[in-house]
């Protein structure tokens, strides 16, 4: 007979709007902590445009939302205090806590940047209170890095994940299968992993409101308004069943790469350009930390649907200048999406990757190289001293500049594009 199976997530509490707070206050300890006042990140707080990707509680009594124009949170919540997100500041924050976690769990998996999921199954010798052992992770997480985690626990990483949604801040919460009756089938239905807003529609014209009533509901009726397949899996998922293993599955990620799953959907492009900037400046500043020059981009794009697309071109001279990232991950952006379709996570990645550059300049070219290369190194240079968001790429995030770097780049024809 196998082990019993036993699982934990674990999810930061308000992640870029901690981690930034976290990051100011160790800075100047007489800073405001953003997570008492009504604060959020997300776009550029001088010209008010943008899209709010996180809010502090008190700033969601005034009704700011996720997802929602920052000037209409602005109008909301006047004294709303915003600062621009900064996604170095985050990648340092999940990599400090992603090694911690690898202290206590045979097995991580990395979910998104403020998740994951840890396989504890077989550990009950060396810790034989699972909550006990909880509690002593999220605290030491808040002792020593700073920002709050809730962590879920069950026998498998569906249910695991529904707990730590339960209730928040810095809590700890289990939902084991002998608990599904009184703690998840009384839950709305649209709080079931995956099911989204269109799916809850469709249910509750069938008059299915909660959890538990799809849970009870035949496989069959579901899979006439579904399909089979989706059908398949609510109906597993409202009982509780999931088979799927914890494992190492963040492959974006893997080598000179980085992925971020958003807190909210992007639907503008003009959005998703400063996050592909952000992606590319850490991508290109790790190949030139390492002497490293890599010769193909790839951009990953993760639906709402989670349907995952990738698209990747070669270069004709490899590069660890973040600019020549930027501007072909922009590239293949714009050719890979739909324009429509709701984005929950980008990825940028660079591979064959090489200790040797080989360039086939012209004089002019080769000037214009040194030239990038040259910001390229003060920028590290300086961050390197003074901290990550000492300087930024303001120029690049510009408006206007965004617009037109991907109008041009939708013109051109692709090279070596696989």
């Amino acid at each position: 007979m196998g082990l019993s199976r036993l699982v934990f997530h674990v999810d930061v509490n308000s992640a870029f709007l901690s981690w930034s707070s976290v990051d100011m206050l160790k800075k100047d300890p007489a800073a405001e902590d953003l997570r008492l006042i009504p604060s959020a990140v997300g776009g550029d707080p001088k010209t008010r445009t943008g899209i709010v990707l996180a809010k502090s509680v008190p700033a969601r009594k005034f009704g700011v939302k996720t997802g929602e124009p920052l000037a209409q949170a602005l109008h909301k919540c006047p004294q709303l205090k915003v600062i621009s997100p900064d996604f170095r500041i985050y990648s340092r924050s999940s990599a400090a806590m992603m090694t911690m976690l690898a202290e206590y769990a045979p097995v991580v998996e990395k979910f998104s940047i403020d998740e994951a999921f840890l396989d504890m199954t077989g550990t009950g010798r060396l810790y034989p209170d699972p909550v006990a052992l909880a509690h002593e992770m999220k605290d030491r997480i808040h002792r020593e890095l700073g920002f709050t985690v809730n962590i879920g626990i069950s026998s498998n990483k569906l249910l695991a994940k529904m707990a730590s949604d339960f209730e928040k801040p810095d809590k700890v919460h289990t939902l084991f299968p002998e608990e599904i009756p009184d703690k998840m089938w009384n839950l709305p239905v649209g709080d079931l992993l995956y099911v989204g807003h269109h799916s809850v529609e469709k249910l509750r014209r069938m008059d299915i409101q909660t959890i538990g009533q799809l849970a009870h509901t035949p496989e069959s009726v579901l899979k006439n308004v579904f399909g089979m397949k989706q059908a398949h899996q609510m109906h597993n998922y409202a009982n509780g069943i999931d088979d799927s293993p914890v494992g190492e599955e963040d492959v974006v990620n893997k080598g000179y790469g980085n992925s971020i799953t958003l807190p909210c959907d992007l639907v503008r492009a003009q959005d998703a350009y400063p996050v592909l900037l952000a992606l590319a400046d850490s991508v290109g500043s790790r190949l030139r930390a390492d002497g490293m020059s890599a010769s193909s981009i790839t951009v990953t794009i993760k639906d709402n649907t989670f349907h995952t697309v990738s698209h990747q071109l070669t270069l004709s001279q490899s590069t660890d200048g973040t600019d020549v990232i930027y501007r072909n991950a922009v590239r293949l952006f714009d050719q890979l999406w739909d324009g429509r379709t709701p984005i929950r996570l980008l990825g940028v990645s660079a591979g064959k990757a090489v200790q040797e550059e080989y360039y086939q300049y012209t004089l002019f070219d080769e000037e214009a190289r040194q030239k990038a290369r040259s910001l390229d190194q003060m920028v590290d240079s300086i961050r390197n001293r003074y901290g990550s968001d000492a300087l930024k790429r303001a120029s690049l995030l510009h408006a206007e500049q965004t617009k037109r770097i991907g109008r041009k780049h939708r013109k051109e024809p692709q090279e070596g594009e696989n």
